[in-house]
């Protein structure tokens, strides 16, 4: 049975799929102990870098993976994304210190994407499309067809 996916539910598979992709280059790049991230001694969190990698690698995948699964409309899919989504937002907001502009964005996306995923498709939203439609797809005027027009 196919189930109608709204506009809210669409963007935020997409995001999903963006922030995703972004928590994995950024796991990749902590792994590899890229040059690009900046550790600051005087933050009070502080983290192995190639660990919060591994974390973000994870992470990244499973967001992906539940980015695509929210494209079906189902319901499952909807709470995963927004309990992945909640832990992708708590790993970033622990990830300022290394690159804030780029944690910053990711938690905005993640926030987005939380709230995109509980606004999704009303519980008579599919249906409203049909309502008020006769079985030719005319809309009803409340006037009996008499098979002319006058």
């Amino acid at each position: 049975m196919h189930r109608a996916v709204s506009g809210w539910l669409v963007f935020a598979g997409v995001m999903m799929i963006f922030g995703g992709l972004m928590n994995l280059a950024q796991g990749i790049s902590a792994i590899r102990t890229d040059r690009v991230f900046l550790v600051t001694r005087s933050y009070i969190f502080q983290y192995d870098l190639s660990g919060w990698g591994w974390v973000h690698l994870a992470l990244g995948i499973a967001v992906v993976v539940a980015g695509f699964a929210v494209f079906t409309g189902a319901m499952w899919a909807r709470v995963t994304g927004v309990v992945l989504a909640g832990l992708a937002l708590i790993a970033n907001f622990l990830w300022l210190p290394y690159y804030p502009v780029w944690a910053t964005v990711l938690l905005i996306i993640d926030a987005l994407v939380i709230w995109a995923l509980c606004a999704g498709p009303s519980r008579g939203g599919a249906g409203r499309a049909e309502m008020g439609r006769t079985e030719t797809g005319r809309p009803e005027t409340g006037r009996p067809e008499t098979g002319h027009t006058g």
